[in-house]
């Protein structure tokens, strides 16, 4: 669902740059400079909705590099009730298979949630077992706390990733 409501911005954002480029002439003569969009971290206890958008407008913001459209992204839910911890165990299964798969050059894949130090933990895990050099040209984006970056940035160095960090605030 992330992915779809992601390549939906996407192909907004390319259709209203290529009507852009239609628009008159003196428009395009004048350099206007747009200050890069502020995102804001959603309130504590925000459902999951408003974090979905924080880590899509977060990604957008850090695609610099990447070749495709489509990143793998994927939200880490809080919480300790039964279905939240069924639903990322289930994602934790999800991102091994897709670590052992291997993903294409270009890609990116990158991981957020109201709990930093729960993604933190899911990035690790997951990547536990990756082949050396196996992700060769992958962006990695962790989208948590300065005090989780670290443990991350090293679960990824067997792989070969190039690891990305934004800080939430």
């Amino acid at each position: 669902m992330l992915r779809k409501n992601l390549f939906i911005l996407v192909a907004a954002v390319a259709m209203a740059l290529g009507l852009s480029a239609c628009g008159n002439k003196e428009a395009e003569q004048a350099p206007v400079e747009q200050a890069a969009e502020v995102v804001t971290v959603p309130a504590p206890g925000s459902d999951a909705a408003a974090w979905k958008k924080y880590l899509a407008q977060v990604v957008m913001q850090n695609m610099q590099g990447v070749k495709t459209n489509r990143p793998y992204m994927y939200f880490v839910p809080a919480g300790d009730d039964g279905k939240t911890e069924i639903d990322r165990s289930n994602q934790l299964e999800n991102v091994r298979n897709t670590v052992a798969r291997g993903v294409l050059p270009g890609n990116m894949m990158a991981f957020g949630g109201p709990d930093s130090a729960t993604t933190a933990n899911l990035v690790v895990d997951a990547f536990a077992d990756s082949g050396a050099g196996t992700f060769h040209d992958v962006t990695v984006l962790f989208v948590g706390a300065q005090a989780d970056s670290d443990r991350v940035k090293e679960a990824l160095t067997t792989s070969g990733a190039t690891f990305r960090f934004a800080e939430m605030k």
